[in-house]
């Protein structure tokens, strides 16, 4: 039996008789107890929501659909979709409401989201991946599932549950039903082994829950993208990068002065807390995963030992003494000369 234990941002993970603690997201707030494996082929996905979901979609109407999602999706659902109902659905009259608000975007993913199942195999070789290059790593349960859009990947106590309609945007489907996070969070499908890479790093992110500050938080995060990219070869916040790009040098002022606070709302989990519409050239949600994510390329590619260095940051403690260690503003201030200053000496400290 699993037993939910109350304590902050962490979980509590069971493998066999041994128990791990790992991180997850900065928003969610209690520990739950998981059971994982760390055998990469044993971990399992499922699907099975997603086609319940549009069963109930093609019975749905304005009369019957609070009943319909309920009888035919909700109740029938996976433990992981019932884990999840817990943390985002309120009621069935919720779901409904905001399918229906979304109808025309709903509509175009359908195909999208039955085609999930195609890449179990993608996901599958991801886990293999990440187990060679650390074989520390665990593995929970996948749950892909269709929810009310305010969601993309959490940890809930079944496992891993991916909200499908944020992944399965298609080249036609419509935005402007969505409010600025939904329009800038919905993602191609070909993301979804990404996605689900990102999502497991934060699995066995042990330290991040006591991190605290802002600049230990993005590393988190760019930690998740940055393997992401490395193990499933997609990158998953492509906005992010392409304006961190062009305004990498005076980001980093602006980010520095702040990093070693525990303000995040500039930087982190603030999607539609910000002006921003994801409007080519506009400023993006979430750009402290930018700095986290070119951190962490820095601190691997300067690395003589790969293997070590994704440990180093799956184990990292000091956040300052990495960011020393990877070189990042080094690099940054030869690449801009006088337009960065280094905040201090940076060591060799960390180099393998």
């Amino acid at each position: 039996m699993l037993h939910r234990v109350l304590a902050a941002t962490s979980f509590v993970v069971l493998i066999g008789c041994k128990t791990i603690e790992v991180g997850i997201h900065q928003e969610d707030q209690e520990v739950q107890t998981i059971v994982v494996t760390t055998d990469p082929n044993e971990a399992k996905i499922f699907t099975s929501d997603i086609d319940n979901f549009w069963r109930a979609y093609n019975e749905a109407t304005p009369q019957n659909d609070s009943i319909v999602y309920r009888d035919f999706y909700l109740e029938r659902g996976s433990p992981g979709l019932k884990g999840f109902s817990k943390l985002k659905i309120a009621n069935p009259t919720y779901l409904a409401i905001r399918v229906e608000n979304r109808a025309k975007y709903y509509a175009s993913i359908r195909s999208s989201t039955l085609a999930i199942r195609t890449k179990e195999e993608k996901i599958r070789e991801s886990f293999i991946k990440l187990k060679e290059l650390y074989p520390d790593a665990v593995f929970p349960d996948v749950y892909f599932l269709i929810g009310p859009m305010n969601a993309g990947g959490i940890a809930t106590e079944q496992g891993l549950v991916i909200g499908a309609e944020i992944f399965s945007k298609a080249p036609s489907s419509p935005l402007d039903e969505l409010n600025a996070w939904e329009a800038n969070a919905v993602k191609p499908a070909e993301k979804i082994p990404g996605v689900v890479v990102h999502e497991l790093v934060h699995f066995q992110q042990r330290t991040l829950s006591s991190a605290g500050t802002l600049l230990a938080w993005s590393i988190g995060e760019g930690i998740a993208d940055f393997l992401a990219e490395l193990i499933a070869g997609c990158r998953i916040n492509e906005l992010q990068h392409e304006y961190g790009d062009r305004h990498e040098a005076e980001l980093w002022q602006e980010f520095k002065q702040v990093m070693n606070g525990k303000d995040l709302s500039m930087w982190l989990y603030n999607g539609g807390k910000v002006p921003s519409s994801g409007k080519p050239g506009e400023r993006p949600a979430d750009l402290g995963n930018y700095f986290g994510h070119r951190i962490c390329q820095a601190y691997y590619e300067r690395a003589s030992d790969k293997k070590q260095a994704i440990k180093d940051m799956l184990e990292v403690r000091d956040f300052a003494g990495f960011l020393a260690a990877s070189g990042y503003e080094r690099i940054l201030a030869a690449r801009y000369k006088s337009a960065v200053e280094p905040t201090g000496s940076l060591t060799s400290q960390g180099r393998h």
